[in-house]
């Protein structure tokens, strides 16, 4: 690995994930909720026990549903009242993404949201949907003009390590005017390879373990959501001892 420090921005669903991120020594974390889906805009409740609890930086997620970028009026005027909101309760930044059908990057979306963003004196974070862009540079060009502060980005594949070579051409081409933050399949075993191969400062990562909760075993056949059916008395929170030790890697 390299002698610098590297940030670690911890992928989070919950105000749980992001206490346990903190014990384990993250510096950022993204906070959504339903990672499932990629991650939606989370509660004020859960922004506003995070920060009450930590203290530390938190980018909240404006994503008001799954499924692509391209919104309508209301879900865009959605994501607005949200980004409001979560500013005035405490979030460091915000993590958005819009487009255009065609995949382009809708610049006056973008615009509003960066500004709300930036005239609070807090981050402007294009997320992953630069990764389905017909043309990065372009996408990239017009976001530093925004003022956006960085973009997280698999560099167009479906992964970090598949992505390096695009990630490590992005921050050349961006030059220091908009940070490029790495995010996508980056575990424990490639961690140096990525950091080494992309030449990156920051590394988004998630890291999760299986708990369980068995107030909802008493009968199996019972479920609460769609046709994908989970266990209904398990679900996923942050490994602190994985972030941990990938924390204490970083910090050399």
């Amino acid at each position: 690995m390299k002698e610098k420090r590297v940030l670690l921005e911890v992928c989070c669903g919950s105000a749980d994930d992001v206490i346990e991120a903190h014990r384990a020594g993250a510096d950022r974390v993204e906070l959504n909720s339903d990672l499932f889906h990629g991650g939606l805009t989370p509660t004020l409740g859960a922004l506003t026990v995070a920060k009450r609890e930590t203290g530390m930086d938190i980018v909240a997620m404006v994503r008001p549903r799954e499924g692509g970028f391209c919104y309508t009026r209301a879900e865009f005027d959605t994501a607005v009242e949200d980004a409001k909101l979560l500013l005035a309760h405490g979030a460091d930044g915000l993590a958005f993404g819009f487009l255009h059908e065609d995949g382009r990057l809708d610049v006056e979306r973008t615009r509003v949201l960066t500004e709300l963003a930036r005239s609070s004196g807090r981050e402007a974070v294009f997320h992953r949907a630069i990764d389905v862009v017909p043309d990065w540079r372009e996408a990239l060009d017009a976001l530093i003009e925004l003022g956006a502060t960085r973009v997280l980005t698999s560099g167009q594949e479906p992964n970090v390590p598949q992505g390096a070579a695009t990630i490590r051409e992005m921050s050349r081409y961006a030059a220091g005017r908009i940070e490029i933050l790495p995010g996508a399949g980056i575990n424990a075993r490639n961690l140096d390879w990525v950091i080494d191969q992309t030449g990156c400062s920051q590394v988004h990562m998630s890291g999760h373990r299986q708990a369980a909760d068995p107030s909802a075993a008493n009968s199996r056949a019972i479920h609460y959501g769609g046709c994908l059916y989970p266990p209904e008395d398990q679900f996923r929170v942050v490994d602190g001892d994985y972030i941990g030790a990938i924390a204490s890697r970083l910090r050399g």
